[in-house]
């Protein structure tokens, strides 16, 4: 087993760069990067990132200098031939070839675009601009690469004794957890913590501890790479970049209220089983569901993503209730700010009333909360988000009013279309 404590007293980044693979990304995105690539390959789409915690100073924590060098280290990078065969010739969601050769032909020989590195403030402005299936493959590992140096900045300071204590403390306090989710009965999780972990070592070994600790129980990883190499379930559907990007390229009123449903349209082509999971927050669920198409109500699951999750999961109940379907046999993944805590009352409240699964995030894999001084390494929100699509504003706006974004007469005029009333404001929990 890795020597966390060792490799980090020791690590530099030549030898150890935080990115070291296209696939070391989420599931979901390869999946959406093919049906983008399908259906919008030409859209010019701009990517940001956005520090939703300000008193975070990013500038002042991450060496810029170090940030180019990664940057440039992930640009460095191509598939190799192993990991084309995998996702070539590997079972996802008990299909082959999920994958098709126009897409791999085109993944092998991809390198990503340049990106925009300014500081401003406290802070650092990253933009990517370019093709949308190109662009968007930048998200997850700016963000691992900001989280990983943010926390080598603390641990910089810290010596190789104090670095063993603090890791076997962390490990201590994931391992109990893991005790205690091993009792919860019938519960299926999986690690979806790429995007704000502590580390790609210590993702690495969370994913290990919870398939050596809850066995049948622990489903997979969303993280391309550590399922090809530990050889297990690689997880995810879709996301929220897709309706906010076709809602972007709307023409009319008509079109934007049309195109979360386009979106599913062109998934629907291509994915069936358990790959159809709505994801129906964008633009607030209740809409969302009132106006769903009744194809929709076929589909396997939704997963909850905002706002009160056991509030959204009674609205899909009850919007399957009332289409003829029967709830028991749907699947709802629960994925916002899950804690161990939350996991439990989740599971307990609606076993047996629908199938219950679990995307387990930033808890799972950077919950260093309270184990160095100033709680400096507690992890944060930051997202990287598409701002722009084809010169044309993108609007996102959740169940959670404090998660929306984009220009606020946008923000105005999206609400009147999705017909979005008053929301309930909850802390972005991480």
């Amino acid at each position: 087993m890795v020597d966390i404590a060792e490799r980090v007293h020791n690590h530099k980044w030549k030898i150890d760069p935080i990115v070291r693979s296209l696939i070391d990304t989420d599931f979901y995105k390869l999946l959406m990067c093919q049906s983008v690539f399908r259906n919008r390959p030409d859209t010019q789409v701009t990517f940001s990132l956005i520090n939703r915690a300000t008193h975070i100073p990013l500038a002042d924590l991450v060496d810029e200098g170090e940030l180019r060098e990664q940057l440039d280290h992930i640009r460095s990078l191509s598939l190799s031939r192993g990991e084309s065969t995998w996702m070539r010739g590997n079972m996802f969601y008990g299909k082959r070839q999920m994958f098709n050769p126009a897409f791999m032909d085109w993944f092998d020989k991809l390198r990503l675009p340049p990106y925009h590195l300014e500081r401003v403030g406290d802070q650092y402005e990253l933009t990517f601009e370019g093709s949308w299936p190109e662009v968007m493959l930048w998200e997850i590992p700016a963000l691992a690469v900001i989280m990983e140096l943010r926390s080598r900045a603390v641990l910089h300071k810290m010596e190789k004794f104090e670095l063993q204590v603090l890791y076997a403390r962390a490990m201590t306090k994931l391992w109990e957890k893991v005790e205690n989710l091993r009792e919860v009965p019938d519960l299926r999780i999986a690690d979806f913590g790429t995007r704000r972990r502590h580390s790609f070592l210590w993702q690495d070994w969370c994913v290990r501890a919870m398939h050596e600790g809850l066995g049948e129980k622990f489903v997979g990883t969303s993280n391309c790479l550590i399922a090809k190499n530990r050889d297990l379930e690689a997880i995810g559907t879709n996301a929220h970049e897709l309706p906010m990007v076709y809602a972007a390229l709307a023409q009319s009123d008509a079109e934007l209220a049309r195109a979360p449903y386009d979106v599913l349209s062109d998934w629907h082509e291509e994915h069936e089983g358990n790959l159809r999971i709505i994801l129906p927050d964008t633009y607030g669920t209740e809409g969302f569901l009132k106006n769903a198409p009744e194809w929709l109500a076929g589909w396997t699951g939704i997963r909850v993503d905002s706002g009160d999750p056991a509030k959204g999961a009674e609205m899909a109940i009850e919007w399957w209730k009332a289409r003829g379907e029967d709830p028991s046999q749907k699947l709802i993944i629960f994925s916002d700010g899950l804690n161990e805590e939350k996991i439990v009352q989740l599971q307990t409240q609606f076993s047996g009333r629908v199938r219950v699964s679990f995307g387990w995030g930033t808890h799972l894999t950077n919950d260093f909360r309270g184990l160095v001084p100033n709680d400096a390494l507690a992890p944060f929100s930051m997202v990287c988000k598409p701002v722009s699509a084809d010169g044309r504003p993108t609007v996102k706006l959740s169940d959670n009013p404090k998660k929306a974004m984009g220009p606020a007469s946008e923000i105005a005029r999206y609400k009147r279309v999705f017909d979005v009333g008053a929301q309930q404001e909850f802390d972005v929990i991480v």
